[in-house]
């Protein structure tokens, strides 16, 4: 697999962690707020005791993809990792996903402030 593929997995296991971790406090809230309603909202509260193994999943997906994107690159050249729009592209998504964590991480304290 090639560095510009680890990269990408890295971040996409961790935004997909972080969309996962925050599933079962935010989605209801996101849901109920754009108008979608119904009795399976409640539902998504069953992932809430997996939350924890979700926000370790992003952080581990974001240590390993934080190693990738700002380590010394060892591209040739030419090749596709060392042209400057796709390190920005990188930096721009990891920090997105970034967002995501904190959102994920942060909200259930807030949470009461909205309900």
């Amino acid at each position: 697999m090639s560095d510009v593929m680890r990269r990408r997995a890295s971040l996409a296991t961790g935004g997909l962690a972080a969309v996962l971790a925050s599933t079962c406090c935010l989605g209801p809230l996101l849901l109920v707020s754009i108008g979608v309603s119904g009795a399976w909202i409640g539902n998504l509260r069953v992932l809430e005791p997996f939350r924890p193994l979700f926000i370790s999943i992003a952080l581990i997906a974001l240590f390993l993809a934080w190693r990738r994107i700002w380590r010394p690159a060892a591209c040739a050249p030419g090749t596709v990792c060392a042209l400057p729009a796709t390190q920005r592209m990188h930096k721009t998504m990891f920090w997105v996903v970034v967002l995501l964590v904190k959102i994920a991480v942060v909200f259930p304290f807030v949470a009461p402030l909205f309900y």
